[in-house]
């Protein structure tokens, strides 16, 4: 009893901080930018014009142990073509990376930057808690994220349900 007592104090005073935005503990999301990036999709358009390629079919892009899947995948290069710039990921993202994952209507991944910005019915699963927001911005250079816009946060509980 007194375990559900303390979590709904806690709940209860979060709720105006999170109204505003949150920032959340994303360590497993710590990542490599400078690792390789592999991509696997249905199909490949490549526009030498403007420096661009578009994957769609079940894109999956991978760089160490983070993994990224959606539907359709634009990635712009660099103005000299060497390396990646950005990835902007639409039509329903999943973002994995160890015991924790993300879900977006979007995702655009700066690899210089080493941030990833996922927009619309974000929702931030750790372990059994769950946290849902419009938006979260990604540090993976320090494994922190920045969650925005009516956020909500659901803390599970591992232990039984007797309270020991």
């Amino acid at each position: 009893m007194y375990r559900i007592l303390t979590a709904a104090i806690f709940i209860a005073l979060a709720a105006p901080a999170s109204a505003q935005g949150t920032s959340v503990a994303f360590g497993g999301m710590s990542q490599d930018t400078d690792a390789p990036v592999e991509v696997s999709a249905d199909q490949l358009a490549v526009n030498q014009s403007d420096g661009t390629a578009l994957y769609t079919g079940n894109v999956v892009i991978g760089q160490g142990e983070m993994r990224l899947a959606a539907p359709r995948v634009l990635i712009f290069y660099t103005e000299d073509e060497s390396r990646i710039d950005r990835m902007e990921a639409s039509g329903g993202v999943t973002l994995v990376s160890g015991e924790e994952a993300a879900e977006a209507e979007r995702a655009v991944y700066s690899i210089d930057a080493g941030t990833i910005l996922m927009t619309g019915n974000v929702l931030l699963t750790q372990g059994s808690s769950a946290l849902t927001s419009e938006r979260m911005i990604v540090n993976l250079d320090d494994g922190t994220a920045q969650m925005t816009g009516r956020v909500r946060t659901v803390i599970g509980n591992s232990s039984d349900e007797t309270g020991q």
